[in-house]
């Protein structure tokens, strides 16, 4: 796999948001999986400030990996623990099969699309007390 996006992953898995940033372009696009994007490195370091802090646990798996220049096609699982008041308990941890495309653009991340199942923690978030 490319080594810029490995260094992405291994960011997101110790929800380093300013060493994802580090990998970012300046005009870096995120889209998630309902295809709401956010442009903009600043902005996204919010983003993942922000979801870190919902899911201060967040760790994706790669198990598939295609690789067409720049672009990059993964597959795997992503899960973690919805933590609304900050406490990790086990009643909300979740997990489900997901994807992810990368565009990596002098070895930075220039653009990265989540393709996930949101309902295991839709669940949890509409259950459980903000």
């Amino acid at each position: 796999m490319d080594p810029t996006v490995e260094a992405f992953i291994a960011c997101i898995n110790r929800q380093d948001f300013e060493g994802l940033c580090r990998l970012m372009t300046a005009d870096h696009l995120f889209v998630d999986s309902l295809g709401q994007e956010i442009r903009g490195r600043e902005a996204m370091r919010e983003g993942w400030r922000a979801y870190f802090g919902m899911v201060p646990d967040y760790q994706i798996t790669i198990t598939d990996c295609v690789e067409c220049g720049p672009v990059i096609a993964m597959f795997g699982r992503a899960g973690g623990t919805y933590s609304p008041d900050g406490r990790v308990l086990p009643h909300n941890r979740w997990e489900t099969p997901a994807a992810w495309k990368a565009v990596v653009q002098n070895d930075l991340i220039a653009e990265w699309r989540v393709f996930a199942d949101n309902e295991p923690i839709r669940r949890l978030m509409c259950t459980e007390p903000a």
